[in-house]
C-alpha cells in the first residue's frame, strides 16, 4: 500500500483509467428480468457519481475505459453516458485488450491506472502504474493493490479514484469553482 504522498504522486502520472465493470462500476450484483418477450434481459445499477467524476476525467483529457468479462447492454449504455473511449466486453483474458488500449491511447503502462475487484484483474493490476482495489474486493485483488478504496463498488468507489486523479493533477479547484464551491 502507498501512504498518502505517494498514491498522490503516482495519481499526477496517470493519463488513463481503465476498470472492470462489475464490483467496480457496480455492486457485482447482476439482475435477470423478463422481457415482453419473455426472454430474459440482465441489468444492473450504477452510482450516478461515478458517471460524472468519469466525465470530469474527459474534460481534462484523461480518457476511460472498461474491461469486463461480460457482456451488457447496460454496461454499453453506461459507458457512453461517461464518454468512455475505451469498451471492452466478454473478455477474461484481459491482458492483451491492455496492450490494445496502450497502443491506441500512446501512454505508457506505467501511466495507466485500474481498478478491480476479483482476480481476473490482477494481471492487469500487476502492469500498470496504480493499482487499485474496491473496498468489496477479494482479500488476494487487495494485496495487489496500491491502493484499497474505502468505497464499495457500486457505492463510489470510481467516484473517489477519479477525486485523487484530479486532485493529485491539480484540477479538483477547477470543479469545485465550477459548480460555486468554495
Amino acid at each position: 500500500m502507498l501512504s498518502p504522498a505517494e498514491l498522490l504522486a503516482r495519481a499526477a502520472t496517470i493519463r488513463l483509467l481503465l476498470m472492470d465493470v462489475d464490483g467496480v462500476l457496480t455492486n457485482g450484483k447482476l439482475y435477470q428480468l423478463p422481457g415482453p418477450d419473455g426472454k430474459m434481459a440482465e441489468t444492473k445499477g450504477f452510482d450516478s457519481q461515478d458517471g460524472i467524476g468519469l466525465q470530469w476525467l474527459s474534460w481534462y483529457g484523461i480518457p476511460t475505459g472498461v474491461i469486463s468479462g461480460r457482456l451488457s447492454p447496460a454496461t454499453e449504455e453506461r459507458a457512453r453516458q461517461a464518454k468512455m473511449k475505451y469498451v471492452y466486453q466478454g473478455h477474461i483474458e484481459k491482458i492483451p485488450i491492455l496492450t490494445e488500449i496502450l497502443a491506441d491511447a500512446g501512454v505508457d503502462s506505467n501511466q495507466v491506472a485500474y481498478i478491480g475487484d476479483d482476480f481476473t484483474d490482477v494481471v492487469i493490476m500487476r502492469r500498470v502504474g496504480l493499482a487499485i482495489a474496491t473496498a468489496n474486493a477479494r482479500a488476494e485483488v487487495k494485496q495487489a493493490a496500491h491502493h484499497v478504496t474505502e468505497k464499495c463498488g457500486g457505492d463510489g468507489a470510481v467516484r473517489e479514484v477519479v477525486e485523487v486523479l484530479l486532485k493529485a493533477q491539480g484540477h479538483w479547484e477547477k470543479i469545485l469553482k465550477h459548480y460555486e464551491i468554495g
